[in-house]
């Protein structure tokens, strides 16, 4: 029987028994946001998204990583006008986030990869990240998914060489291939926004594959050693 990928599967003691055993030598923690996303995409997609891709990513990397408990609520402040959307103020996001890193660091966890699906999350946690390296130490990392995908392999697969975007073809084009029953196919081809209906099934699965690879290389650098966070020096 394949090693769960998710922590929240084990019981207690076969996490311990995996820690104790230096099997797990890295965990991701999926961050993210519930918001709206135009007409025709669910408001999990970014939280949805982006656990699909720290999923994969432990698979391939299987046994030696696991994923965290997605943080789904983000900062979104900017949504609050479509009802539905859950905002998070920075600093309970940050606090929130603080805390679920030093869990992992206190279960063992050297090497920690905060794997973001939203965009309102990535300003806040580029600012406060030398403060959580210098309290928390250890090989923690912050980087969006998009952002480990470059222009020369997802632009052959969008029609409007546009990415992320917002519920735009990118993010459409993901859930038709990931999890197509969070589309509203009617909806989409009612509002204004006519992009979204450049997004093929296809598409996503090609984009999908190389986010999953290029994070896994991410991730596979940090446990080896070949990519390693620099711990800001305290002042004297």
């Amino acid at each position: 029987m394949d090693k769960p990928v998710f922590i929240g599967k084990h019981t207690r003691r076969e996490f311990r028994e995996r820690m104790a055993s230096g099997d797990l030598l890295g965990c991701i923690i999926p961050v993210a946001a519930t918001e709206q996303h135009l007409e025709h995409l669910a408001m999990e997609h970014d939280a949805r998204s982006v656990t699909h891709v720290a999923e994969e990513v432990a698979k391939q990397l299987r046994p030696r990583v696991v994923v965290a408990p997605t943080v789904s609520m983000g900062i979104s402040e900017h949504h609050m006008r479509h009802p539905g959307t859950v905002s998070l103020f920075p600093g309970t996001f940050l606090s929130v986030l603080h805390d679920a890193i030093r869990c992992m660091r206190e279960a063992g966890f050297e090497n920690i990869l905060v794997l973001n699906g939203h965009g309102g999350n990535v300003a806040p946690c580029e600012g406060a990240w030398g403060q959580f390296l210098l309290r928390l130490q250890g090989n923690l990392h912050f980087c969006s998914y998009w952002d480990l995908l470059p222009k020369e392999q997802a632009e052959p697969h969008l029609k409007t060489k546009r990415y992320p975007g917002h519920a735009q073809e990118f993010e459409t084009a993901f859930a038709l291939a990931a999890f197509p029953e969070n589309v509203r196919h009617d909806a989409m081809a009612d509002q204004q926004d006519k992009e979204p209906l450049d997004a093929t099934e296809e598409a996503g699965a090609a984009l999908i594959e190389a986010i999953v690879r290029n994070v896994a290389n991410y991730m596979t650098e940090m446990i080896e050693g070949k990519r390693v966070a620099e711990i800001p020096p305290f002042f004297v």
